[in-house]
């Protein structure tokens, strides 16, 4: 009965390390997790936010922090649900990859997941655009911003730097 009691403590002991492990270092946790199937990463982070059916029969699972996390993490699985790739995708490597004028709305919400913040339409430019806070250069407060034209076809995208760090309204 001891040895059983001993096995079971261990198992959860176990457990709750990873689970700590994956919410304060999740790209380290998940790239000792690639080749795993989808229920480990599962267990290791939890349901994810959004889901996205992309080609070859690979699938992505979106783990967003937004509103007000910095971070988009992207679990990728190859047609056999094994994690092939996982990555904070809110970096402005992932971000200058973006093609105006040829992605969709729905390009934009497989890379970054979808917005969190309230969504905002501009009248005069007839854009509307979808924000995202971000960390530029690591440590300083920023929004990226996707405006779509009518169409839903992505106009451009910027990187706006918040000087004072974070959203004005709640500091009042």
């Amino acid at each position: 009965m001891q040895t059983q009691l001993t096995k079971w403590i261990g198992i959860g002991v176990t457990a709750v390390a990873l689970c700590a492990c994956a919410s304060l270092e999740p790209v380290q946790t998940a790239q000792k997790m690639i080749g795993q199937p989808e229920s480990a990463v599962r267990t290791a982070f939890g349901t994810p936010t959004e889901t996205y059916q992309l080609a070859g029969g690979t699938q992505r699972w979106i783990y967003s922090k937004q509103p007000m996390g910095h971070e988009v993490y992207a679990a990728d699985f190859d047609s056999g649900g094994k994690l092939t790739g996982f990555r904070q995708m809110l970096t402005e490597k992932e971000i200058y990859e973006a093609r105006p004028g040829v992605w969709t709305k729905h390009d934009v919400a497989e890379r970054f997941g979808m917005p969190r913040e309230p969504t905002q339409y501009y009248p005069l430019m007839k854009r509307e655009a979808w924000s995202y806070r971000m960390y530029v250069a690591g440590y300083q407060q920023a929004h990226f911003n996707a405006l779509f034209d009518d169409n839903g076809v992505l106009d451009r995208t910027m990187i706006v730097v918040d000087p004072l760090g974070g959203d004005h309204q709640s500091r009042k």
